[in-house]
């Protein structure tokens, strides 16, 4: 199948700057996810039902429109989700046009999927954002319904294929805050040489609304927002282990 052909069910699509890579970018959100965090921001990105199908070109018309600007801003093209590798021939379709295009790619994923991911994709990607939910096992699967070892591994083979890589760590206050995870993942991240920054993301609350709309409760309601003292202590850990931590 020609990859203009490929269809995938995406969410929508945004402008973003600082947060989804280096740049201005255009954030495509793909419908579909097989983990379902606590505090996930959203929820109306889970079911691949609730997205719309679209072809790999008229992703690209969209992108295309762009293009001059997401270059003159050092930017370029993230998919997220949702995750994205939920439907990996659709993903490495896009990666593939937008690289040919010249713009900068990145991939934000869980890595829960990350052996879906192909080399020829991987090559495709210019940035690997990889969100990991927590070291500690036993809290990855309450907090996320999944396994940790996946997203380990998908890392570990990051490494050996030389892609940049920068980490996003959400932190939650009595689900990520643990100093014993953060230390162990911190002491994992540095023995990894693709691991170029750390991103320290304080829990918020904004995706609230979505559950109520979606009349689903949001698990993490009550949960405290971190204070900086406690962001500042995170970060400071994964510093010490001479990782670049923002």
């Amino acid at each position: 199948m020609a990859p203009e052909s490929v269809t995938g069910r995406i969410h929508s699509w945004d402008l973003s700057t600082g947060v989804d890579g280096p740049g201005t970018r255009f954030v495509l959100f793909t419908s579909g996810c097989p983990l379902r965090c606590l505090y996930c921001a959203n929820p109306d990105t889970w079911h691949m039902r609730d997205g719309r199908e679209a072809t790999v070109d008229e992703v690209m018309t969209q992108i295309e429109k762009y293009r001059d600007f997401l270059v003159t801003a050092g930017g370029g093209v993230t998919l997220t989700g949702g995750e994205p590798l939920l439907q990996p021939a659709f993903t490495a379709a896009v990666l593939r046009r937008c690289k040919e295009a010249g713009l900068h790619t990145a991939l934000d994923t869980s890595g829960f999927l990350g052996a879906r991911a192909s080399d020829a994709l991987l090559a495709d990607t210019g940035l690997v954002l990889l969100d990991i939910k927590s070291f500690d096992v036993a809290t990855y699967r309450k907090l996320t319904g999944g396994a940790l070892a996946p997203t380990l591994n998908f890392a570990t083979r990051l490494n050996g294929l030389g892609r940049r890589v920068w980490i996003r760590y959400v932190l939650v206050p009595g689900w990520t805050d643990d100093e014993d995870a953060v230390e162990g993942l911190a002491g994992f991240l540095a023995g990894l040489a693709c691991v170029e920054r750390v991103d320290i993301l304080p829990f918020h609350k904004l995706g609230a609304a979505k559950y109520d709309a979606m009349d689903i409760p949001f698990p993490l309601r009550d949960t405290p927002v971190p204070d900086e003292a406690l962001v500042d202590r995170v970060r400071g850990q994964f510093r010490r282990r001479g990782l670049k931590a923002h």
